[in-house]
């Protein structure tokens, strides 16, 4: 599992990815998650502006990666 380090309280899943250079367009993002591709805390998510905070986990193509909200 890797650990991103976000800036707080909060972000959402679309800008998660992008961020975590897991995608690389914003449109990739929105295509990935409405195709039900994206997992948060273990359950399909196909809400692009899905808020994560500290400690949820989100799966894609094999890899987690665990949201760490930095202070």
């Amino acid at each position: 599992m890797t650990n991103i380090e976000v800036k707080p309280p909060f972000i959402k899943l679309d800008q998660f990815l992008k961020f975590a250079n897991v995608i690389y367009s914003g449109g990739e993002a929105k295509t990935v998650i409405l195709e039900g591709m994206v997992e948060v805390n273990g359950e399909v998510c196909t809400m692009r502006g899905k808020k994560l905070y500290d400690g949820y986990v989100v799966s894609f193509n094999g890899e987690d990666f665990k949201v760490c909200i930095s202070e």
